[in-house]
């Protein structure tokens, strides 16, 4: 059964700059779980570009541009509408692998998709954040969609920070159907559905990265 689509899921803003009521910006969830992330893959990543005769940037950027592409055209399927690969044809390519990989998946699943791409603020804890999907299966969850090589830990962060968000918005509604990642093979078209009930942990280790994230801007200011 073809997964169903609400008709009017609200479209996501190009501005990803959050901002508290009083107009206070305050930092992504990315922007945090980036902060303290380890580096050490990405170091070896760039090293192995080298040894290839590569140029690290322009292989990130590539890989960027096709993930980028992707989730495009996803939203613009989520919203009924065509979406053309057009340009470098080798990202052009690895996108519709992604894309494809999205499409043979929500084939398989019964899910109802009632907001896509919808950025969030936490007036309490301070942080904004753009969630790639809610999801209604008898309850309401949180879907991510990912192209990676693998499944990554702080991508449980990434997702309990995100049901976070919601919940602090919807009270009334809270995340009570877990958490769905759904991980996109850029090469083979592979992909990868993992499902958790509960992140109490996930959440709780956001918590420490926000509080982290604002010691160490207030350190800053001391030395500057």
């Amino acid at each position: 059964m073809p997964i169903f689509v609400d008709p009017y899921l609200p479209r996501k803003s190009p501005r990803r700059i959050y901002t508290l009521k009083d107009g206070t910006r305050v930092p992504s969830v990315t922007q945090i779980i980036s902060r303290f992330k380890d580096s050490d893959a990405i170091v070896h990543w760039a090293w192995q570009c080298g040894v290839d005769g590569k140029n690290y940037r322009a292989e990130r950027d590539r890989a960027a541009d096709a993930g980028t592409m992707a989730h495009r055209a996803v939203d613009a399927w989520l919203h009924g509408e065509e979406f053309e690969f057009t340009g470098n044809p080798e990202v052009c390519e690895k996108a519709s692998v992604a894309f494809a990989a999205f499409l043979e998946f929500a084939r398989q699943t019964n899910l109802r998709v009632t907001h896509s791409e919808l950025s969030l603020v936490s007036e309490k804890r301070r942080f904004g954040g753009t969630i790639d999907a809610i999801v209604m299966d008898e309850k309401r969850a949180v879907a991510d969609w990912k192209s990676s090589q693998k499944l990554y830990p702080e991508y449980l962060v990434q997702v309990a920070a995100y049901g976070m968000l919601w919940n602090e918005n919807f009270p009334e509604d809270p995340v009570a159907g877990g958490y769905h990642l759904v991980r996109f093979d850029e090469t083979h078209g592979d992909f990868t559905h993992r499902w958790w009930g509960e992140l109490e942990r996930a959440e709780i280790a956001f918590r420490y990265l926000r509080a982290l994230y604002e010691l160490e801007s207030e350190l800053k200011g001391r030395i500057n």
